[in-house]
């Protein structure tokens, strides 16, 4: 997804270019595939440099989750989506936000902690767990929009609740995602979203003309 500009050599510190470099290079290749090499070289950075910041590959792992879901947060809480004086059209934006973002190269909008926890959910907890962070605390940023509208809309029905709807929100970005690496077409991203829109309508009793 897109992010806020990358500094110029001049103007970033090595800590920041090393860690706008991990959020490129990882999602084109993986964190396995990330060489230290890699991050330095696109950094314009020493080894000794990544080691003043970094102790580890991993460690450089953790800090890019952080840094992914600091960047990310700022990105979303000035999206568009939140102009809608209805939450459920919010909602019903951040759909169609999210769908309107996935251009480009499969790199370029996929998902950095996504694709890490994919890979690392074992070997390298730590990790995992800054992912999750991020994605969580994403997730969450949706959840007083749904209650709203679960409120306003008079939604009583049992079996799920605001929190579990803002986690498959989640769920269904990061398999559109997997899909859209495995087929090497956005076109099965922006469909999975297409999907979720429609359930969305269906749990709160509204058509596409509503």
């Amino acid at each position: 997804m897109p992010r806020p500009t990358k500094q110029s050599p001049e103007r970033g510190n090595a800590r920041i270019r090393l860690l706008e470099a991990a959020l490129d290079i990882i999602r084109e290749k993986g964190f396995a595939a990330t060489t230290i090499e890699d991050l330095c070289k696109a950094a314009d950075v020493t080894k000794g440099a990544f080691f003043h910041h970094f102790g580890s590959k991993e460690a450089l792992g953790v800090a890019a989750a952080e840094f992914w879901g600091e960047t990310t947060s700022a990105y979303f809480a000035a999206a568009p989506y939140h102009g809608p004086s209805e939450p459920l059209a919010r909602v019903l934006a951040y759909v169609a936000f999210r769908k309107a973002i996935i251009a480009g190269e499969l790199q370029e909008f996929t998902c950095l902690v996504g694709t890490m926890a994919q890979e690392v959910f074992v070997s390298a907890p730590d990790i995992r767990d800054a992912c999750g962070r991020s994605m969580f605390g994403h997730t969450a940023t949706l959840e007083a929009d749904i209650e709203m509208a679960r409120r306003e809309r008079g939604i009583t029905a049992t079996g799920w609740t605001a929190e579990s709807l803002a986690r498959h929100t989640q769920a269904v970005l990061q398999g559109g995602f997997i899909l859209a690496k495995a087929a090497n077409d956005p076109a099965l991203a922006r469909e999975s979203l297409d999907h979720l829109e429609r359930y969305i309508r269906y749990l709160f009793n509204v058509t596409e003309d509503d």
